[in-house]
C-alpha cells in the first residue's frame, strides 16, 4: 500500500516519505526528489519502481526548510526549488536519506536520485555505506564532488545537451570515476527522464530506466 510515512533522522527530526512497494521486498530503493520535492513525478517513480518487486522510500529531504514543499515545472517553480535548495544543509541532507535507508533496512538498498537528487544519490555512495548501488540521473553537483570516494557500484544518466552538465563536467566525471559506468544520451536536456517536463524523451527515458533497473537487479540480489 502506497501513501505517506514518517521517519525519524539520527538527529530526532521527523520528516515525511513516501512509501510504496510490497513489505515483503526482499531490497529496496531510496529515491530522492528533483528540486520540486516529492512531487507528482516523484511518486510515480516510486511506483515504478515498487513495481518490480522493490520496497520504496522517498524522503521529503525538504522538509527541514519547508515542510510539505511540492511544485511542479515552471519558471517560478524552478526559482522557488532552487531557494528552497540554497537553504538545506547538506550534512542533515544526508542524515534524513539515511533514515530512509533504515527504515528500509535490513534489506539489501540501492539508491537513485534526478537531478538535485542525482547529486544525492552519488553522495548516498560516498557519503554513507547503506547502499549497494547508486543511480544518479543528471545530478548537477555531481563533477563538483567527483573526486570522493563511491563505497558501491554507480550509474550516471546524463543528456548530451543539458545546459546544467556540461560536456566538460562530464570528461571529468568519467576521468575521476572510470569504474562507474557513465551514459550519455545523445541530444538529451536536462530532465529527459521526467515525463511531465518539456525537455522529457521517452525513448531515452526507456533506455536509461532499463539500465537502472538491470543496475539494482545486478547489485541487490
Amino acid at each position: 500500500m502506497s501513501g505517506f510515512i514518517e521517519l525519524t533522522a539520527s538527529d530526532g527530526f521527523k520528516l515525511a516519505a513516501y512509501s510504496a512497494g510490497p513489505t515483503a521486498a526482499k531490497a529496496g530503493i531510496v529515491v530522492i526528489q528533483e528540486i520540486f520535492g516529492v512531487n507528482n513525478h516523484i511518486r510515480n517513480m516510486c511506483e515504478r519502481f515498487s513495481a518490480h518487486g522493490y520496497a520504496v522510500v522517498a524522503p521529503a529531504v525538504y522538509d527541514r526548510v519547508q515542510r510539505g514543499f511540492e511544485v511542479g515545472y515552471t519558471a517560478d517553480d524552478i526559482a522557488t526549488g532552487r531557494d528552497v535548495r540554497m537553504k538545506l544543509n547538506d550534512t542533515q541532507l544526508m542524515l534524513d536519506v539515511e533514515a530512509a535507508a533504515k527504515f528500509l533496512a535490513p534489506r539489501k538498498l540501492g539508491i537513485v536520485g534526478y537531478c538535485f537528487g542525482g547529486t544525492v544519490a552519488w553522495w548516498g555512495t560516498t557519503r554513507s555505506t547503506s547502499f549497494s548501488a547508486a543511480a544518479s540521473w543528471y545530478g548537477g553537483g555531481v563533477a563538483g564532488t567527483k573526486d570522493e570516494k563511491p563505497n558501491c557500484p554507480v550509474q550516471f544518466h546524463l543528456g548530451e545537451k543539458d545546459a546544467s552538465i556540461p560536456q566538460a563536467d562530464i570528461d571529468a566525471i568519467r576521468a575521476a570515476q572510470p569504474k562507474a559506468e557513465t551514459f550519455v544520451y545523445s541530444g538529451a536536456q536536462h530532465g529527459f527522464g521526467c515525463d511531465e517536463r518539456g525537455s522529457y524523451t521517452e525513448a531515452d527515458y526507456e533506455v536509461a530506466q532499463k539500465r537502472t533497473l538491470d543496475f539494482f537487479a545486478k547489485n541487490l540480489r
